[in-house]
Order: C-alpha cells, then sequence, then structure tokens
C-alpha cells in the first residue's frame, strides 16, 4: 500500500493538534513515528486510519483520495495503548477471527505460530479476562498480525509490558515486519525502538513533522537541536559555544577543531552524544575535567553525569563503574564525533565517521 498524506494538518476548536505536513509512506516498510507525548503521533494515525478527518490537506491510498473515507471502508488493522479483544471469545479465537474471515486454509498453524512468537501460546484456551493487561495486549497485537492487512497501525504496542519481554518482542516484530507485506506505522516514545526496528523514521513535536527519512540518516544527521533531543536518550549533550577560526569555541577556553561552513553564524551549539564521550583519552581528544555529580547504573551500561566549566554533561559508558560523587573525572571527546548547529537550531556539522545507533539510545 502506498499512503501519502499531503498538506494535512488537524484542528480540534482553537487547539492546533497538527501543523501542516507532507508524509509519502514506504510501501511494505515501518516507518517510526517518534517523539514525546502529545507530540502529535496518535493525532497522524488516526488519520492514517480513518477514524478522524483532517481539517485541511488530502489522504491518498494508491493514490486514491481517501479522505473522509471512515474506517470500516478501509482494510487497517490497528492496535493502541487501550488493547481490544473480543471478551466472549478465547484467545485462540480471538487471534483466527480475521484469519477465518478472510478464509485463510492455515488457520490453526498461524495462530500457534503468532502465539509462540509472542509468548501467548499457553493462554489460547482462555477468556481475555483471565489475562493480565499485558498479556491481553499480546493477544490484541497477535490479532493484529494475523490480520495481515495491507496498512498496520501500532499506537505504543509494547508499552504495557514489562523490560524484559519488551525487549524479546522488539526484535520478534522486527523479524515479523521485515517477513510481511503490510505497510507497518509503529508509534514510540523511545529512540531505541525506533532504531532497532529499522525502517524509516518521522520525528514528531508538539504537532509538527520535524524529519523524516531512513532511520539510520535521521539518528546520524538530525536536521535540527529538535530532532537531536527527540532522537537520543539520554539527551544530546548541547554546549553553547562560538564559531572560531580552528571550529567551535567553547566557555573556559576550549578549542574544538572541526571544520565549519561558511553560514554568517556567530553563536553555535556543539553536541555530542553521551555515547561518544570516554574516561580514557585518545590521540586528538579534547579533554573536559569536572567533578562527579550523578553516577546510574543501568543495565550494562553507566550513565555518568559531570559538572564541567563547559557544562553539565552526560557520558554513557559501556559495563559497570563506579564514581565517588565530587570525585574528578574528566571525560574525552574527539571533534569528528561532534555535532554543530547554527544560531537558528540547524544542523551545520554531523560526525565524520558513523557511530553505532544502539548506542545512543538505551
Amino acid at each position: 500500500m502506498q499512503l501519502m498524506l499531503e498538506r494535512i494538518e488537524k484542528q480540534v476548536g482553537a487547539q492546533t493538534h497538527l501543523y501542516p505536513m507532507d508524509m509519502a509512506l514506504q510501501p511494505g516498510a515501518v516507518t517510526v513515528l517518534l517523539g514525546a507525548t502529545q507530540a502529535g503521533k496518535t493525532s497522524l494515525m488516526r488519520l492514517m486510519a480513518g477514524l478522524d478527518t483532517p481539517s485541511k490537506g488530502t489522504v491518498r491510498v494508491d493514490g486514491q483520495d481517501v479522505t473522509g473515507m471512515p474506517v470500516r471502508q478501509r482494510n487497517v488493522a490497528m492496535v493502541y495503548q487501550q488493547f481490544i479483544n473480543y471478551p466472549s471469545m478465547k484467545v485462540y479465537d480471538n487471534i483466527a477471527s480475521p484469519l477465518k474471515l478472510r478464509g485463510a486454509s492455515n488457520v490453526e498453524a498461524r495462530v500457534r505460530e503468532l502465539a509462540d512468537k509472542l509468548h501467548i501460546a499457553q493462554f489460547l484456551n482462555r477468556l481475555p479476562a483471565e489475562l493480565s493487561g499485558g498479556q491481553q495486549q499480546r493477544v490484541a497485537l497477535a490479532r493484529a498480525l494475523a490480520k495481515q492487512a495491507p496498512l498496520m497501525l501500532l499506537d505504543e504496542p509494547l508499552v504495557n509490558l514489562d523490560y524484559k519481554l519488551r525487549e524479546e518482542l522488539r526484535e520478534e516484530l522486527s523479524q515479523l515486519f521485515a517477513t510481511g507485506d503490510s505497510t507497518v506505522v509503529y508509534a514510540t516514545t523511545e529512540p531505541t525502538e525506533a532504531l532497532l526496528l529499522g525502517g524509516y523514521t518521522a520525528v514528531m513535536d508538539a504537532g509538527e513533522l520535524l524529519q523524516y527519512g531512513p532511520t539510520a540518516e535521521v539518528f546520524h544527521r538530525p536536521q535540527s537541536i529538535r530532532v537531536a533531543r527527540a532522537f537520543s536518550d539520554p539527551p544530546m549533550n548541547l554546549l553553547p559555544g562560538e564559531a572560531a577560526t580552528l571550529g567551535v569555541q567553547l566557555p573556559a577556553g576550549v578549542q574544538v577543531n572541526v571544520p565549519l561552513p561558511a553560514s554568517g553564524s556567530r553563536s553555535v551549539t556543539l553536541g555530542v552524544r553521551a555515547s561518544a564521550l570516554r574516561v580514557q583519552a585518545r590521540e586528538g581528544d579534547v579533554a573536559l575535567s569536572g567533578k562527579v555529580e550523578l553516577a546510574e547504573i543501568s543495565g550494562s551500561d553507566t550513565f555518568v553525569h559531570v559538572d564541567t566549566p563547559v557544562g553539565e554533561l552526560v557520558a554513557q559508558l559501556t559495563g559497570v563503574h563506579y564514581f565517588d560523587l565530587g570525585a574528578s573525572l574528566t571525560l574525552y571527546l574527539h571533534p569528528s564525533q561532534v555535532y554543530v548547529f547554527d544560531q537558528n537550531g540547524r544542523l551545520m556539522v554531523a560526525p565524520t565517521r558513523p557511530q553505532q545507533p544502539t548506542a545512543g539510545a538505551r
């Protein structure tokens, strides 16, 4: 399915939920809507599904104008945070219902395949009311996958699951999407999910579409500070500076030598991902000395907050590390791993060598 949004916007009373935007989804691929709560992701998905009509603009499916066409006339599968299952039907029948409606011949095999992948095979003979919220969400997800609709809309479908299961299902879903023919739209607040699912990412903020493109490209080359903030977890370190002959001049006389394009922008912002900061020096590094304010151990990483003369920095260190509060610590960054944004927040310089995508989000 080719879904195109042309200058769509959505207003409710005096409030603007979506500002004018264009988007052409890649057929058969995953598009991730990435943004914080109230970024406009759900509002956009409701327009895609036909649950709402845009205030202005056009929605096209395979070139046909479907603006205003109700959802019941579209072949769409949806899973929202508020899962919906048929309460009087057992889990098996909930998942099997779309397969039976389209006359599939391998109903039982497909139901059990999806149940195994979503870890609900042991619940097939139970009613939804006998399951936990997370288990019911997986039933709704399995039914949506079984439908094999040309357009599948998933609004934070894993948000109600525990951390370990969420990690497992992210990988399972990535494989399921890759082997299917559906155009998938997946909304999330977590950069990690966007990176794991790959495909394309649309970064949204306060009802605006900030950037849309291949996920790796958006991650490595955020067009603005707003995109960089949304696509970094922990948030990208942003330091005020000034354009100088050799690069960026930071407070306290710290110089980062990075070639800047001629832009006329005197005030700039230097950005560095937490994963690009280290505690061991390498050739060509810039040293940033300070004191430890906080050290957080999360899974296999340690996030250390350091107060330096150029500002507070957060470094993401692989492994478990212990630091005393108030202890002196020097962080190191290489000029090839920094971003530079102009006075209007637009990207001027991006790292000259790729960083590992998963390192910037945990």
